[in-house]
């Protein structure tokens, strides 16, 4: 064995001890990156012994090692912490079938247990579950239909910690042809419901057909395949964009494309991908991912294109490898994986690629690399599975598949690359996730005594040193802001090479994707941002768009769009008022705190793993002030939750009736509701209302029932008020306080690794 050591940032380091070293029983990492990789080669290469001589499990652990400790290619997250170990799953993703049945429904739910239980995420197509109050020949009931179950799944899911390193996740798809089409969309249009859920709509090409000249589709009940009613598309799509722009949901994926690429038809349709939509697969399929480090593709300012498609041969072999060396969680899932032998292998670090060759993100000629790279990228694979079938033998499927061609040559796999979300693996490469842009140029990390340091991206503070604009005020600038466009003392041409997320227009996240989709025998994960001032109409453009591009699903997010998103970045807009202001005479003047005050403190633990600590005190003329405390001090946390108190605070003291500010706080929701005290709280800020009312002894009944949203939306009632703060939320991690990333359409964490979606 060679010994080589992997070069990691302090990040990358976090996330491998917390996520994905062997432990003791203590808890303690004892193996290093570098022995982890070795593990995980040594023991993909294992499967060379089922076809070639044993000296080849050496030249190929080796060859395995080497793309990994270099970073220049990593496999999924299960790979790398399973490979090797006990547990030997190393896929990512599953799709399980669910017929219209309840035995079908109910072993769908058994068996999303063992996979969560081994680190896979599922997906699943409900299309086939008869519509709400349909008749049950069986019982002579009514059905609860489709969406009832998915509530059922999710509760299961929250109840299953996925092997001790990964969260459950799942996907749910409906036809937008099925009866309960509009109660589906609006699904999550509460927060917290189905949170363990990704929702996408399965457009058919007739719906679209409908849509474009304006008229109405039938809807079918799948249990007699009759017409039920008919929808107009327009409203059903006006619908669809105005949920994605309220809260990032439903996505869709768009059916008949993805079946026109099915390579194996003869085996069945597909119905679901995987928990990001990035993998379509049949039911009992499963696939192992894999991505290609573009950021390590470049040697002076142009693409590397021999070293790219000799790390993509290399990968290819060791993605076919791993079916043979996965343990899988059902027998029928092994058969079908290795009767069709699918790989992913995709991409991560584009936008460090862009940015070494000076090409803006949101830029013609950025487009045109994405497609020369990702068709590279392709032809290698495809080549390497000939050669792999040459010497292996094409997947047992391939006679009767669309691959099946005079033409063409057998191949091993029934397809070769997808662009999988790498949230925890690209934080482990050290680069950007997946083919999205910078979501920032430099994060604000906490360190010992309270101190922040701004952690700046490493080829923004090189090209600040070597021109000359670097210092330590603009980097925490920066730091405060996330990125550089329209900051003066930066040169316009860095500005333009260095964009984020929120600085590029929607339409080049959309042709960015489509780009890396022509080229893409699965599909694409990829988060199409907004800012929060988009309007449903640019999102309903962007799907438009997506589609008319040859896209097979699309995502959408809109800045600050879910109210868990609680931290703010940049400035009001608003004139502040003048020091010397007198006071309105209307104004109320809150009284002096007295020096000894009593009362309370109440602990509550929260459904986000974290803790507060509600302290209610009173002077001689009622309650004065409410304390919390909740996360480090210094912390995002902890500091929203001393803003809370001390507005509170000034309430009580200000003469405001203690019910009224119970009822602004009771019913507000996040997603991580926990049961307390014989009650739900649904949020921190539900959870101090509650507190107050207990304290007070006021009947929960006493204080009005939680307040109910208006049915005009928030940032439109905003608008009308003329009230034009520019918002920029970000939401916190609930494991180490740091700030979420909505990418690939899962919430991520750059500094510790935690994932909503596994």
């Amino acid at each position: 064995m060679i010994t080589l050591e992997p070069t990691l940032t302090a990040n990358a380091l976090t996330v491998l001890k917390k996520r994905y070293l062997r432990k003791d029983e203590h808890g303690n990492a004892v193996e290093t990156p570098a022995d982890m990789f070795w593990r995980v080669a040594s023991n993909v290469a294992q499967a060379e012994r089922l076809y070639g001589p044993e000296d080849r499990v050496e030249f190929w652990a080796q060859a395995f090692h080497e793309i990994m400790v270099s970073l220049d290619f990593l496999p999924n997250s299960p790979t790398l912490m399973n490979a090797g170990r006990r547990l030997q799953q190393l896929s990512a993703c599953f799709v399980l079938p669910i017929e219209d049945s309840m035995v079908s429904i109910f072993e769908g739910i058994k068996n999303t247990a063992l996979i969560h239980q081994s680190g896979g995420g599922t997906g699943f197509s409900f299309s086939r579950l008869r519509p709400k109050n349909d008749v049950v020949q069986s019982t002579k009931g009514i059905s609860s239909g489709p969406v009832s179950f998915m509530k059922v799944f999710d509760a299961a899911t929250e109840a299953i910690k996925q092997g001790g390193t990964r969260r459950g996740a799942n996907m749910a798809i409906l036809r937008v042809d099925h009866p309960d089409i509009l109660e589906f969309i609006t699904a999550k249009d509460q927060e917290g419901v189905l949170s363990n859920f990704n929702l996408s709509v399965g457009i058919t090409a007739e719906f679209m057909r409908a849509l474009a000249e304006d008229t109405d589709y039938p809807l079918i009940n799948p249990r007699n395949r009759q017409e039920t009613g008919r929808l107009r598309a327009r409203e059903v799509f006006d619908l669809i964009t105005r949920m994605a722009w309220k809260n990032g949901e439903p996505g869709v994926i768009f059916l008949d494309r993805i079946n026109a690429a099915n390579p194996t038809p003869h085996l069945g349709e597909i119905e679901s991908t995987n928990p990001c939509g990035e993998q379509p697969l049949l039911p009992y399929e499963s696939c192992n991912l894999g991505s290609v480090n573009l950021a390590h593709m470049v040697r002076n300012g142009a693409v590397d294109w021999e070293k790219l498609r000799q790390v993509v041969k290399v990968a290819v072999r060791f993605l076919d490898d791993v079916i043979d060396m996965n343990r899988y969680p059902l027998p029928q899932i092994e058969e079908l994986t290795k009767t069709n032998r699918k790989i992913g292998l995709g991409v991560m670090g584009f936008a460090e690629m862009l940015i070494q060759l000076g090409i803006p993100y949101d830029s013609e000629q950025a487009v045109q690399t994405a497609e020369a790279v990702m068709r590279t990228v392709q032809q290698t694979a495809w080549e390497a599975s000939a050669a792999l079938a040459k010497e292996r033998g094409p997947f047992p499927s391939f006679k009767g598949s669309r691959l099946d061609r005079p033409d063409a040559a057998p191949v091993r796999n029934a397809t070769v690359t997808t662009i999988a979300p790498t949230g925890s693996i690209s934080i482990i490469a050290g680069c950007s996730s997946g083919i999205e842009p910078l979501f920032a140029l430099a994060y604000t990390r906490h360190v010992l005594d309270n101190a922040t340091l701004p952690e700046v991206n490493p080829l923004f503070e090189r090209v600040a040193h070597e021109r000359g604009f670097h210092s330590p005020d603009l980097m925490q600038a920066i730091a405060e802001r996330g990125g550089v466009r329209g900051l003066d003392n930066v040169p316009e041409d860095v500005q333009r090479i260095f964009p984020t997320a929120h600085d590029i227009a929607p339409e080049w996240h959309v042709r960015i994707q489509a780009a890396f989709q022509r080229y893409t025998d699965n599909a694409v994960s990829k988060t199409i941002n907004f800012p929060h001032r988009a309007t449903v109409e640019d999102v309903r453009k962007a799907y438009l768009l997506a589609y008319e591009l040859g896209c097979k699903g699309i995502t959408v997010y809109r800045d600050g769009s879910r109210t868990t998103q609680v931290l703010r970045k940049g400035r009001s807009d608003k004139p502040a008022q003048p020091a010397d202001a007198a006071p309105s005479p209307s104004v109320r003047v809150p009284r002096t705190r007295p020096v000894v005050t009593h009362g309370i403190t109440e602990k509550v633990a929260l459904g986000c793993n974290r803790t507060l600590y509600i302290t209610i005190n009173e002077d001689d003329k009622g309650l004065c002030e409410v304390f919390l405390q909740m996360g480090k001090s210094g912390g995002c946390t902890a500091s929203q939750s001393e803003a809370i108190g001390r507005l509170i605070s000034l309430g009580l003291r200000s003469g405001i009736e203690p019910k009224a500010i119970i009822k602004q706080l009771k019913g507000i929701r996040c997603p991580f509701p926990v049961w307390h005290n014989g009650n739900v709280a649904f949020s921190c800020s539900d959870a101090i209302g509650r507190a107050l009312e207990r304290y007070l002894g006021i009947q929960p009944h006493q204080s009005d029932t939680p307040h109910e949203a208006s049915s005009e939306p928030a940032d439109e009632a905003r608008d009308k008020r003329g009230d034009k703060s520019p918002l920029d939320f970000s939401p916190e991690c609930p494991e180490c306080g740091g700030i979420l990333e909505f990418v690939e359409g899962c919430m991520t964490c750059r500094m510790c690794g935690y994932s909503q979606c596994g």
